[in-house]
């Protein structure tokens, strides 16, 4: 049986799952406990699923209804492990990342945690302030990203996993369920420093800053409009 598990939630992700999970392999290569990776296919209409099996994961798991929380759920739900690390499918981990993630979710004093984001391309100034402004609000306040997440399974199953609610910002809600878990069993919430998770800078070539000033100022003003995944376009919408 694996000692851990990897879940890539993944929709419409053919033009880049295989480089993540070609990544992701070589990561888990140089860890000394053994894990599985799994990806998601989360109703996609490409080859997303096709390309999950040609390129090494171990398993394929469905989940109809186009949610990034329930796709994490659903990844989480297909195996028994009691570690569990969650990369989205256009984001590669360092091994040394992924190391640490292991060793605290072992250590008996970290429920979970995340990591500090970098893009993987040039992007516009309002998205790079998004990147830096984000990286300095989960250093200080202990908050994950959901490009990389990793939780211990009795943590992640007690406080419900992450929250099928809302289509954006289940992160975050996790984060904070996650801690206060914690801080009721003796454990922390670390997020790493030392070594950035590399993800996709896309985004700033398919949106302008006006999408995203309009989008933070929909969360911003209509807090629960982020249980709508109408109101959550950027994060569901591919360009055409």
């Amino acid at each position: 049986m694996p000692d851990y598990a990897v879940i890539i939630p993944a929709y419409n992700e053919e033009a880049l799952l295989a480089g993540t999970i070609a990544a992701t392999r070589a990561a888990m290569a140089e860890m000394s406990s053994t894990g599985e990776l799994i990806v998601v296919d989360n109703n996609s209409t490409d080859a997303t699923a096709e390309i999950a099996e040609e390129c090494g994961a171990d398993r394929v798991v469905f989940e109809p209804h186009n949610q990034i929380a329930r796709a994490r759920n659903a990844g989480a739900a297909a195996t028994d492990v009691e570690l569990l690390v969650f990369i989205d499918a256009d984001t590669q981990v360092p091994a040394a990342v992924l190391r640490q993630a292991l060793d605290d979710l072992v250590s008996g004093e970290w429920v979970g945690g995340g990591a500090l984001v970098t893009a993987d391309q040039p992007v516009s100034k309002m998205v790079g302030w998004l990147i830096r402004t984000w990286n300095t609000v989960a250093e200080k306040f202990g908050y994950a990203a959901g490009s990389f997440f990793y939780a211990r399974r009795d943590g992640f199953d007690a406080v419900g996993g992450f929250d099928e609610a809302v289509y954006a910002g289940e992160e975050v809600w996790l984060a904070k369920r996650l801690k206060k878990w914690g801080k009721k069993h003796g454990l922390g919430f670390r997020v790493i420093v030392d070594h950035e998770v590399v993800t996709s800078g896309r985004k700033s070539d398919w949106f302008t800053d006006w999408d995203f000033v309009r989008q933070l100022g929909i969360f911003f003003l209509f807090p629960w409009a982020t249980r709508s995944r109408r109101l959550c376009s950027m994060w569901y919408k591919r360009p055409s």
